[in-house]
């Protein structure tokens, strides 16, 4: 059955694809990949024969065309995206094409830039009794953002942020979490290329100062941005521990042996 499979390339480090992923390449028989953001080393594994395309220039129609034209022909067909499908990846706007023109499809995740750039920082999102919740979102810009869900609007959780395509508007981030009430010195992470060989770049500041650092580094592309009240945990003297892994906390793995009761002299 000819199948247009969407892969998930990871953040930019080819090892970082997953194990399904790298085999569906290994015997794909066409992939289009997006060359502006993946690294075209997560090529390796595609067969000599294979007819391979660079989607960078392309418009989603010429997308389109060319994914449903190599379906036709060819049994396994691989859209390289970068990080996961279904983040900010148009994934619905090209299978409705080709569910229009009854080609089968499917689906297979990959790391997201996110949490690449949380491991690179060594950073966790979440904490107990600290956040548990993280917020994937992007600062309004030529894309507006749907009802309630400005970020200031989304700022006023207080818990994680997780800002994509949003490196060129650190002004507007500034602005829209003082507006919630975030402070000044509240920690900012940047992450230029999390992963990347060599090109990997982590910037550390504030809401102050991070936009400066950044215009210092030179980073205005293709960088996470990551606030929130977790950052930094790692030099913190006190943490609220997980119960998951507490000796006194029960779970169907591990049973706690309660003391046995004593008798009360008569």
């Amino acid at each position: 059955m000819h199948k247009v499979w969407f892969v998930g390339a990871g953040p930019g480090d080819p090892d970082l694809i997953t194990v399904k992923g790298r085999d569906l390449i290994a015997r794909a028989d066409a992939i289009l990949y997006a060359g502006s953001l993946v690294a075209e080393a997560a090529l390796r594994w595609a067969p000599a024969d294979c007819d391979v395309a660079d989607s960078k220039d392309m418009t989603l129609e010429q997308i389109n065309t060319w994914l449903i034209t190599r379906a036709q022909r060819h049994a396994t067909v691989v859209r390289l995206q970068t990080g996961d499908p279904s983040l900010y990846g148009a994934l619905i706007e090209m299978v409705q094409a080709l569910d229009a023109a009854h080609i089968a499809v499917e689906v297979v995740p990959g790391v997201s830039s996110a949490f690449a750039a949380a491991a690179a920082a060594v950073e966790s999102l979440t904490l107990p009794e600290v956040t548990q919740t993280v917020i994937l979102t992007r600062v309004e810009g030529r894309t507006p953002m749907p009802d309630g869900e400005s970020l200031t609007d989304l700022a006023r959780h207080r818990s994680t942020l997780c800002l994509f395509l949003s490196i060129t508007l650190l002004h507007k981030v500034k602005a829209d979490l003082l507006a919630a009430g975030w402070a000044l010195e509240t920690p900012v992470i940047v992450v230029h290329k999390a992963s990347w060989p060599g090109e990997e770049q982590i910037i550390r500041g504030t809401l102050a100062d991070i936009r400066a650092r950044c215009k210092a580094a030179h980073i205005n592309s293709q960088a996470m941005i990551i606030t929130g009240p977790t950052l930094g945990a790692r030099t913190w003297e006190t943490l609220a521990r997980s119960k998951l892994y507490d000796a006194t906390f029960s779970h169907r793995f591990r049973k706690v042996k309660k003391p046995a009761a004593t008798e009360e002299p008569v």
